[in-house]
């Protein structure tokens, strides 16, 4: 059986048992402040286990891209090392929200593995939850009791709170679980070892494959649980190792997810899998690595270096690592996998396909950085591991860590990697120390304390009103208050509210809430799960009052300018560049409209007007908004709805249509009426972000006339300057012309002043002890000059000690000059001397033995130079 049919057999068994199958989500996570990636099954129904929101179905099943290499769940260590850790993988789930309990979960599971996988049941061993009298929490016998109408008696073992009681993080969703083991091992290994001692002890042939976890509790900032309002199961069966299980292999890497890449990357390295464990190691990372990347790109997670990009950029160059040193690349090559895996997951995760040249750009212009500096920090490892030796010290200092991050772009992880394949460690409490000037660590470094929710009204579903009201009566529902070490607010749930949550790259409402006749400030507004989350200063004094609601009109009126003008430019930018154009990206408020996009070249001048001309056609067009709600996700495909890649679209979406046959949209924004509201459309700057990834800025109403009227009074007064000619152009040219010609010219008197000076320095050295000696105040027009006259003078002067106090250009300079038989022989520095005499024109500097400069701030110092270089020679 293969990948694909067992991957399908999962799904179709568990729609036969009434399971809605939902589409994977994204495997970066875009709207949770406690996750960077999706790291289980369950984090897209964090809010229905939490009761924050109600679901449309009671039973769902799919497939879920996953990724563990950060917080809690971390992989990443492992990945290679052993034969079934991944970065990237897909987690099997089927899901009760209220519905079948332990009783259903756990007969399905094993009709699903023994009748239809037909997996041995003598191979298999369950877990249940042993108690914890700490937690005040019992043995799971509910559990244990269905399984034994199932399974023998002694393949049912007890597991303890860390393998048997599933947390999502240090808040949220949780409860006992019960793990299904696999034995892979011969049948002469489990006649020497029984299976259920090697069960969760890290055996690469008895390992877990599929985790049923029982939604019991909620764990609450105080570290207390409480009971869920509802029970609720979560099921997680990694894919690889099913596989491995089903395809009699012992390594998820030799089943047919990974036997292909493995075996391309081996030919093209001209090496054997199976034959020598480094590279086998090597091809393992690579070929994880590669999908993990690849899929993080397809979501919209970019490589960069801070927080999710980083994460990423981590894992990449950890496999060019391994391709470079173990398997000999010394170009590209991550790259080239990119089109096997997207064959691969037709059909499945059609993301990576649709962007294929995208992912592979990317990747290509990362590894390309990477292996311009890896070799040179390999070296210089080389280098630091001989020096430990001969001090008996095994520990890279912090210091060279940090060096080894910021000046050859090695993660920490990957010194450390580094360091224990020769026999090292390092020193990562020093690197920790060395990062704390960074900015991303700085603010990570930020401790948040946020306090359990304040219940004030009883509700689930908030109902958003903001699309057509900018106005509403509400209610508090919970409160909860956050701290920082700067600052403290109030994050609120209302009932009703017509408030934008910040989402899909627009800004969040402002306005306030009233009651009493006393307003209380909405200072921003954000989406947390699926939940609008209203940021307060103060929180009312009379939480359970009756609230009015009010959005700030004209903060959101500006803010849908610039998004139904982000739909506009995206359609343009198509038209005008080609169909391979997708948004990465974007970001509007009332202020600010920025658009991020695929493309692998600068735009020219003549394409940015055009796009521009286009947009602005269309907002005098006035065309009337078509907006379409709550339609199945199928139909908006039919209407030929554009969809952003990394974002997560319900069975129901919104789609915002400005002419069918210009811009048709997925979108949960606010948006104009008609696009003549939006006035006028002007493109202030474009760059490149990102490989492959270039960047619009631009203005609309208010905000791009008030730019062009300042434009076109900046032009006026260069007019009025030039003495108002008929073309400017032709009048700054010749201004351009006539300055370069006068700026030559004064570079030829430059130049004779120069000589003529360098001749009055020859005629002033006084020989001293076999040294030719000259100490003078000069004034000399620029600091290249001088540079280029004590040259000039060191060639022709012999034995020549020279010590130039300088007025260039009205600012003090000092130039020390010696030539090299004197270093040595008289112990003279020029660049020490230059830091002594710089201390009389309140300045610093400093260069070579043979050469040295300063400048400082007081240019009546210099004649102190001249009497202190005299007294030290």
């Amino acid at each position: 059986m293969d990948s694909k049919q067992i991957r399908q057999k999962f799904l179709e068994f568990f729609e036969s048992k009434q399971h809605q199958i939902v589409p994977s989500a994204p495997m970066v996570v875009k709207d949770d402040p406690t996750l960077m990636f999706t790291n289980a099954g369950m984090n897209q129904f964090k809010d229905l286990f939490l009761g924050n929101k109600t679901a449309d179905y009671n039973r769902a099943a799919d497939t879920q891209k996953c990724m563990r290499v950060s917080g809690k769940h971390n992989d990443l260590e492992e990945v290679g090392i052993d034969t079934y850790h991944h970065t990237m993988f897909e987690m099997l789930g089927n899901w009760s929200f209220g519905d079948y309990f332990k009783k259903d979960a756990i007969a399905w599971a094993w009709e699903l593995l023994t009748d239809v996988y037909q997996l041995p049941k003598d191979r298999l061993y369950v877990t249940i939850f042993e108690g914890d009298q700490g937690e005040g929490l019992e043995r799971d016998q509910e559990a244990y009791d269905f399984w034994k109408a199932l399974i023998a008696e002694e393949r049912i073992l007890n597991g303890n709170k860390k393998d048997n009681f599933w947390e999502m993080g240090e808040q949220g969703p949780c409860g006992p679980c019960s793990e299904i083991h696999i034995d892979l091992r011969t049948e002469e290994e489990i006649a020497a070892v029984p299976g259920k001692t090697l069960v969760n002890e890290d055996h690469p042939q008895v390992v877990e494959i599929w985790n049923l976890v029982f939604m019991q509790f909620n764990r609450m900032a105080d570290g207390s649980l409480i009971k869920l309002p509802a029970q609720h199961v979560d099921t997680g069966m990694g894919f690889e190792r099913l596989c491995m299980a089903l395809q009699g292999k012992t390594s998820n890497y030799d089943t047919d997810v990974f036997q292909p890449m493995i075996q391309f990357i081996a030919q093209k390295a001209e090496v054997e899998y199976g034959k020598d464990e480094k590279i086998d190691i090597a091809l393992r990372v690579i070929v994880d690595h590669i999908r993990a990347v690849s899929f993080a790109i397809a979501d919209g997670q970019l490589p960069s270096n801070n927080k999710a990009g980083y994460v990423i950029r981590r894992i990449l160059r950890r496999a060019v690592r391994y391709g470079y040193t173990f398997l000999g690349f010394k170009m590209p090559f991550m790259n080239t996998l990119v089109p096997l895996l997207c064959e691969q997951f037709e059909g499945v995760f059609d993301e990576l396909k649709a962007q294929q040249d995208f992912i592979i750009k990317v990747i290509m212009e990362e590894e390309s950085a990477f292996l311009r500096t890896l070799d040179t920090g390999l070296r210089k490892i080389d280098t630091i591991r001989e020096e430990l030796k001969t001090t008996n010290n095994d520990t890279i200092d912090g210091k060279t860590v940090f060096e080894l991050y910021d000046t050859f772009g090695f993660p920490v992880d990957l010194t450390a990697l580094i360091a224990r394949e020769n026999g090292l460690q390092i020193d990562e409490k020093g690197f920790e120390q060395e990062m704390q000037v960074q900015k991303d660590r700085s603010r990570n470094a930020a401790k948040t304390e946020t306090s359990d929710w304040t219940i004030v009204n009883e509700g689930e579903d908030v109902q958003f009103i903001g699309y057509d009201h900018l106005e509403a009566t509400s209610k508090i529902l919970r409160y909860r208050e956050v701290k920082d070490k700067k600052k403290s607010f109030f994050q609120v749930v209302l009932d009703t509210t017509p408030f934008y949550a910040e989402s899909g790259g627009q800004a969040g409402d402002t306005g306030y809430i009233e009651a009493d006749g006393k307003k209380y400030s909405i200072i921003d507004t954000k989406k947390e799960n699926d939940l609008s989350i209203h940021l307060m200063k103060e929180l009312p004094a009379n939480v359970e009052a009756d609230f009015y609601a009010v959005v700030s009109a004209n903060k959101r009126q500006l803010s849908m300018n610039n998004h139904s003008a982000t739909h506009l430019l995206h359609a343009a930018l198509k038209s005008v560049l080609g169909d391979h154009v997708q948004q990465k990206g974007s970001f509007v408020s009332d202020s600010v409209l920025r658009f991020d996009f695929s493309h692998f070249s600068k735009m020219t001048d003549e394409e940015i007007a055009q796009v521009e001309q286009i947009v602005n056609q269309k907002i005098r067009e006035n065309i009337q908004l078509d907006e379409k709600r709550n339609i199945p996700i199928a139909e908006a495909k039919n209407l030929g709805a554009t969809a952003l890649f990394g974002e997560k679209y319900g069975d129901f979406v919104r789609v915002i249509t400005f002419d069918p046959n210009y811009s048709v949209e997925l979108c949960g924004g606010t948006h104009v009426p008609a696009t003549g509201q939006i006035g006028l459309f002007k493109i202030t700057a474009e760059s490149s972000v990102a490989a492959g990834v270039r960047r619009i800025e631009a203005l609309t109403a208010d905000g791009a006339e008030a730019y062009i009227n300042k434009e076109a009074e900046e032009l006026k007064a260069i007019k009025e300057a030039l003495k108002n000619p008929k073309d400017a152009v032709k009048a700054i040219d010749a201004l351009m012309k006539e300055r370069a010609a006068l700026a030559k010219e004064i570079e030829g008197l430059h130049a004779e002043k120069a000589q003529a000076l360098k001749g009055d320095l020859k005629n002033a050295v006084v020989e001293k002890d076999g040294v030719n000696v000259i100490i003078k105040k000069v004034s000399i027009p620029a600091a290249d000059q001088l540079k280029n006259l004590c040259f000039q003078m060191k060639n022709e002067t012999e034995n020549l000690f020279m010590v130039l106090a300088a007025d260039v250009a009205g600012k003090p300079q000092v130039a020390v000059v010696v030539s090299e038989n004197l270093i040595e022989a008289k112990e003279l520095h020029a660049g020490k001397l230059v830091k002594e005499l710089a201390k009389e024109i309140k300045g610093g500097g400093g260069g070579q033995p043979f050469f040295a400069t300063a400048g400082g701030k007081d240019i009546n110092g210099l004649d102190a130079v001249v009497a202190k270089a005299s007294e030290i020679i």
